[in-house]
């Protein structure tokens, strides 16, 4: 038993030994080193990532070595890629390619480091498929209140967004759903469902030209139906890591289909803004207002406002306020102008996701 169990310590620490030493490892000016698998550099810095820290990111000119026991690909200035095991000596990188041979390569001619997901990644960038590219997210939202008052909503939330060098596409979807019991009598306060999509490209610089196309329904409204498509032109007004905002203009086709048997369709003019704005590394914050003026029918008009903010718990798992309003200054007989609604939630999110198998 003795024996078999000094084999079994062997073995383990065998293996602890192996993995170890399969890390990769850069060693600093100050004399420490970090382990683990190099994900990219941009010649700058270098990000590694440990088992302990996660992520780490190092200045280039804090680095003194660095040796990898994973295939890396080295960006060249002159266009080529090489695709190897690196080390550094005498200031130099020596990559051990793939048919066996070492090439020496100039720190002054290296554009990038890429990891075998990194590059897969700076691949679908430069030539992306319409699957390649996704972000999003699923939000969902519960409240109850029981007693003398029985209260229950529903909130449900989607959206995906792709946006290349080129073009940007958004896809959303809403449904939110309330009641209110008192006294053995039941009443709806909201019931809602919005989708739509969003196509922008890039015209030259910060102008850019967009089209659209939203559909709605609201049984607090009578709105059985509201289609409306439109387009137009944006200004990015600014665009940095934090900020991003963006004025925009343009004309919608509307058709709307109520309950009590009323059909509308109206012309409209466009006019809107686009918010986003990272308050930190964990929190985002969006809105978007669009104004519209009814062509058809002067002096009507509606207004729709939406506004999010997301705080990130995990990595994936998120926590959202959402705010909406929906203002229709010539409402169907039996409905109020304002249709405003708050909710909260949880969410998941998803980055840089591609649909294919």
């Amino acid at each position: 038993m003795k024996t078999l169990k000094t084999v079994v310590i062997l073995l383990f620490m065998g293996l602890m030994l192996v993995a170890n030493g399969l890390a990769d490892e850069i060693k600093l000016k100050n004399g420490d080193r970090l382990t683990g698998k190099i994900v990219k550099s941009d010649g700058k810095a270098l990000t590694i990532k440990t088992d302990y820290a996660g992520d780490v990111t190092v200045s280039a000119e804090a680095i003194t070595e660095i040796s990898s026991d994973q295939q890396l690909y080295f960006a060249l200035s002159d266009g080529k890629t090489l695709t190897g095991k690196v080390e550094t000596k005498a200031g130099r990188y020596e990559v051990a390619v793939r048919d066996g041979g070492t090439i020496e390569v100039e720190p002054a001619k290296l554009q990038a480091i890429r990891s075998q997901s990194e590059q897969e990644a700076h691949e679908r960038l430069l030539k992306p498929r319409w699957v390649d590219l996704w972000n999003g997210g699923l939000d969902f939202g519960y409240n109850l209140t029981t007693g003398n008052t029985r209260t229950n909503t529903i909130a449900l939330g989607s959206n995906l967004s792709r946006q290349t060098r080129r073009d940007k596409t958004s896809l959303y979807a809403a449904y939110i759903n309330a009641k209110n019991k008192t006294k053995g009598v039941t009443e709806t306060t909201a019931n809602a469902i919005r989708g739509g999509g969003r196509y922008e490209i890039g015209i030259s610089g910060r102008l850019s030209a967009f089209g659209f196309a939203d559909f709605e329904y609201n049984e607090i409204q009578l709105l059985d139906l509201r289609s409306v498509l439109g387009g137009g032109l944006g200004y990015t007004v600014v665009k940095n890591d934090r900020t991003q905002f963006q004025v925009f203009g343009g004309g919608a086709y509307n058709k709307e289909n109520f309950s009590t048997g009323l059909k509308r369709n109206t012309a409209e003019i466009l006019v809107g803004e686009d918010l986003s704005l990272r308050l930190s590394d964990r929190v985002l914050f969006k809105e978007r207002m669009q104004f519209f003026p009814n062509l058809s029918e002067k002096g009507e008009y509606r207004i729709t406002f939406d506004s999010s903010l997301n705080t990130r718990l995990t990595r994936w798992l998120t926590w959202q306020v959402t705010a909406s309003n929906r203002y229709l200054s010539n409402p169907v007989a039996g409905s109020k102008n304002n249709d405003l609604l708050f909710t909260t939630g949880v969410g998941i999110t998803f980055t840089n996701f591609s649909f294919r198998k």
